[in-house]
């Protein structure tokens, strides 16, 4: 068996983040070749990760990075809040978040150079992880937010003339208001036929004619529709005042919130 200097396991240990022993081993079975013992441990990381894929993650952070014309997102998820607060998660959301911000526009899938970070962080931290999701936006001016948690994040496009003050309190307001799509025409109209459904069975249930009724159903429909598109509801900093008031000629063109889990 190979002599192993302490100085040649330092410096594994240093590279990988694994333990003294694991990395010891590693060399001793890769007969002092650092670089073999690079890959023995990524492949027992491996090993390890299936192991534990069975494991809840319900904790984790959303990372925000900056990319040429706008910005992208990422949610990463782990099994605790401990895991999430430790420092090599957090540089790996990071991480990841940057890879993402190179990505063309729209949801950003699962990259091999992705997948290979978080297996990385996974190894050092031996807590089950995995990237959820991602999304790039591009547009004249992208405001961002996260939450101090970590656990709430948002990306806003705008076309127009905003000032930094009213792009970021559009992010809060996208934070704090959780709105479905920037008109009503963009919420889903499975979504809108679900409400129509309760509505009418409410209608039904108070024993009210049918035109009543309908009446009723068009009221409680039109009333989601103005409370999830963000263009009409009431401004965060303002609510006498709707988004769309504060924007003036501005145009949201697209947006996103991403909450843990969620």
């Amino acid at each position: 068996m190979a002599e192993i200097s302490a100085a040649a396991v330092k410096a594994l240990r240093e590279e990988t983040g694994q333990g003294m022993m694991e990395c010891k081993k590693a060399l001793q079975e890769a007969g002092g070749d650092i670089e073999a013992a690079k890959d023995i441990l990524r492949r027992k990381g491996l090993t390890t990760a299936e192991k534990k894929s069975a494991r809840a993650t319900k904790e984790g952070l959303v990372a925000i990075a900056g990319g040429e014309g706008g910005a992208a997102m990422v949610e990463i998820q782990c099994e605790t809040d401990f895991c999430a607060r430790n420092d090599v998660f957090k540089t790996m959301a990071q991480k990841v978040a940057q890879m993402a911000a190179k990505a063309p526009d729209g949801q950003v899938p699962a990259t091999d150079e992705i997948k290979a970070a978080v297996q990385d962080a996974l190894a050092k931290i031996s807590e089950n992880m995995s990237y959820a999701r991602g999304i790039k936006i591009s547009a004249p001016r992208v405001g961002t937010y996260v939450h101090h948690n970590g656990k709430v994040g948002v990306i806003v496009g705008v076309d127009g003339d905003v000032d930094d003050t009213t792009l970021a309190d559009l992010c809060m307001h996208i934070a704090f208001h959780e709105p479905i799509g920037i008109t009503r025409d963009d919420i889903p109209a499975e979504m809108v036929a679900k409400e129509k459904e309760i509505a009418r069975q409410q209608a039904i249930d108070s024993g009210k004619p049918p035109q009543i009724a309908e009446k009723m159903v068009m009221g409680k429909v039109n009333k989601f529709l103005a409370a999830n598109a963000l263009m009409e509801q009431p401004f965060v900093r303002d609510d006498k005042k709707k988004v769309k008031d504060v924007l003036g000629g501005a145009k949201v063109t697209a947006f996103a919130r991403y909450n843990i889990g969620g």
